[in-house]
């Protein structure tokens, strides 16, 4: 929250005609309460084991949810994260990236050190990766996942062959220790695609015996959970986005609108109409420091209001409205809305404060 004391100050309190100032974003506990046992039990029921990427909200409060419902541990994308989300209680913690940061690594190998019972894992698409892989390596040798990507994705080997070369590597070298194979299918437009790709991972994982294979995005792990259930691996989904959905990018895209289950957008952000210059055009008092604009804009929760464009403090809106009136916006894209608040209401279904989420970015 923007400008308030401190999240313990407002429980109990309504978050309209209190002291709450506006625009404020919201999570209802009930919609992510709802997503997380989801998530947690649509893993389960695949066999898979589900590490949530915590880079999309960096929250101690969502991420003891998700280790409570069963996460198998935490993803995160960079070393500081992996210290933040240590601080969090996360005993598991995957690098779903190759890690060259001396200080980062020197951090983790402290880490392994010290508590015996700490596992730390990351991605390595090079023999360079693994070389400073091994060069930062403590008592305790780094556990690395050979990467597989694919023609115009991110990072990863570009082709099997070199992955099993890379993973004959690794083996190799000492100070580190082969773990597996993982990838990321996120980035494919469309199922065959993603089927195609899993087939090379599942071929990957056969011949190197690899006891785990790990995937991630939001998007396709309903064809993951089809595609891998033979495989003789552990499965480690890397879903993020999932924990508070949305009203539009993965409203569009979430493989619960091709299989059954659900899940609920839980963020909504309230902001005042400031002006209407012009019949039928609103300035409402929220712009992209307060609400994601990266993968579409807010999505009215009244009908008969469009979002036109949005500035660094204002939003431009189509329809009728009135000066001073509260407008209900739900969003696109979780990622880039946690990091916009350090202190987040959270809200029962009649937006009563029952707690706070707080974000470590």
């Amino acid at each position: 929250m923007k400008g308030i004391r401190s999240g313990a100050d407002f429980l109990g309190q309504p978050v309209f005609g209190g002291a709450f100032t506006f625009p404020l974003m919201v999570v209802k506990r009930s919609a992510l309460e709802h997503d997380i046992a989801t998530m947690a039990a649509f893993t389960r029921d695949h066999g898979m084991l589900l590490a949530p990427h915590a880079k999309t909200h960096m929250s101690p409060e969502i991420a003891r949810m998700q280790l409570d419902a069963g996460a198998w541990g935490l993803t995160v994308a960079t070393p500081s994260q992996a210290m933040t989300v240590r601080g969090f209680g996360a005993s598991r913690i995957m690098v779903a990236n190759q890690v060259v940061d001396p200080a980062g690594l020197a951090w983790a190998a402290a880490e392994l050190d010290r508590d015996p019972s700490f596992e730390f894992v990351s991605f390595a698409d090079s023999r360079a990766g693994v070389d400073i892989l091994a060069r930062h390596a403590g008592t305790r040798p780094f556990p690395v996942l050979v990467e597989l990507g694919h023609h115009g994705g991110r990072a990863g080997c570009r082709k099997l062959e070199d992955l099993l070369d890379l993973a004959a590597y690794a083996q190799a070298t000492e100070d580190v220790e082969l773990a597996g194979v993982a990838g990321y299918e996120g980035a494919l437009k469309t199922a065959e695609d993603v089927r195609k790709y899993l087939a090379i991972l599942q071929n990957a994982v056969d011949y190197l015996r690899a006891p785990i294979l790990s995937v991630g995005g939001s998007q396709w792990f309903d064809v993951i959970g089809r595609e891998l259930v033979t495989a003789q691996t552990r499965i480690i989904l890397r879903a993020g986005a999932y924990v508070t959905h949305d009203d539009g990018y993965y409203r569009e895209r979430t493989p619960f609108n091709r299989v059954e289950g659900s899940l609920e957008p839980a963020f909504e952000i309230w902001a005042h109409v400031l002006s209407t210059p012009e019949p039928g055009l609103a300035i409402i008092g929220m712009g992209k420091r307060d609400a994601p604009y990266d993968e579409g804009l807010p999505v009215p929760r009244r009908p008969g209001l469009t979002v036109v464009k949005m500035q660094d403090q204002h939003t431009v809106v189509q329809g009728t409205l009135e000066v001073g009136e509260l407008v209900a916006f739900g969003i696109s894209h979780p990622c880039t809305a946690f990091d916009k608040w350090r202190v987040l209401p959270l809200v029962d279904d009649d937006y009563t404060v029952v707690g706070t989420i707080n974000t470590h970015f």
